[in-house]
């Protein structure tokens, strides 16, 4: 049996463009996180005008100290996972847990999970931008069309699952996600290259 497509993190992480353009945690517990009453539905405007990034999306400059947290963090938000019934995602529970998630963020520095959330969407942000095979940075529209590339070129993959791949991979590409606005964000993330993206994949 073919093993399964390993899209690129740029896709996932919804191509970046998502996680910022629409504050979308992604990473460690966060599916607890969406599990968060959502606020009250407002009436339509009549003209729908382009809505600017929420605060929680910002781009920020990142520190050793903040990506070293956020590696920290990932055990506990893991355990934390583990307790979330597969089968009882509840609204229930939604209050208790988000209660749960800014304990975990706190215990490693963080003001609350949503201060976590935008450190760790900054981190996935550099990070759509890095070639896996070399661990260098070349932009997250580079990293799409090269495994765009290679799965065109891949004849093991199944043709169904190839199609789905490269629907998935075009439509990242229609959506390119922000300039890393604090370039020295690059070379800190690369510093932690490894142990990011051993955390991203265990998600």
């Amino acid at each position: 049996m073919h093993a399964p497509i390993r899209l690129p993190i740029a896709v996932l992480t919804a191509a970046a463009a998502a996680l910022f353009g629409l504050a979308s945690f992604s990473g460690p517990a966060f599916a607890q996180a969406k599990q968060q009453p959502a606020p009250a539905k407002q009436a339509p405007a009549k003209e729908a005008a382009p809505a600017p990034a929420p605060p929680e999306a910002r781009q920020m400059a990142l520190t050793d100290k903040q990506i070293e947290s956020v590696l920290a963090a990932q055990k506990d938000f893991d355990a934390l996972d583990s307790q979330q019934p597969a089968d009882k995602p509840g609204a229930k529970g939604a209050p208790n847990m988000a209660g749960k998630l800014d304990d975990v963020a706190k215990k490693h520095g963080f003001s609350n999970y949503a201060d976590f959330a935008i450190v760790q969407n900054n981190i996935e942000l550099v990070m759509s931008g890095f070639d896996p095979k070399t661990k260098t940075y070349i932009g997250p529209e580079a990293v799409i069309k090269q495994e765009i590339a290679e799965i065109q070129a891949d004849k093991k993959i199944p043709a169904a699952e190839k199609k789905e791949a490269l629907a998935d991979l075009n439509q990242a590409l229609k959506t390119p996600p922000p300039a890393v606005e604090f370039k020295a964000n690059i070379e800190l993330v690369a510093k932690y290259y490894d142990k990011l993206s051993a955390m991203m994949q265990d998600e």
